[in-house]
């Protein structure tokens, strides 16, 4: 059940991610840092748990990160540029 349940999460961080993106705000942001931390909490949960391979989860799980961080780095350098533009605007 909780391998389902993160296999939701990551998959739901990765559209939260992507769509943050394209409609970048505070909240989503911190929503997105929450579903990295979700699935980063619930892949350890399961390594310890079922006491899987260690090497396998790591590397996907670094993959995931990274792609998953990129995105919300992307999305955050995205949204400081778009409220400096509007200050500037104004």
């Amino acid at each position: 059940m909780i391998l389902i349940l993160h296999i939701i999460i990551a998959l739901a961080s990765i559209g939260v991610a992507s769509f943050t993106y394209f409609k970048p705000s505070v909240k989503r942001l911190a929503v997105s840092y929450g579903f990295i931390v979700a699935t980063v909490a619930s892949g350890t949960y399961l390594v310890i748990a079922a006491q899987a391979s260690i090497l396998h989860a790591c590397l996907s799980g670094l993959f995931y990160t990274t792609v998953v961080s990129i995105i919300t780095i992307a999305t955050h350098v995205r949204a400081t540029h778009l409220a400096t533009e509007r200050s500037v605007r104004k």
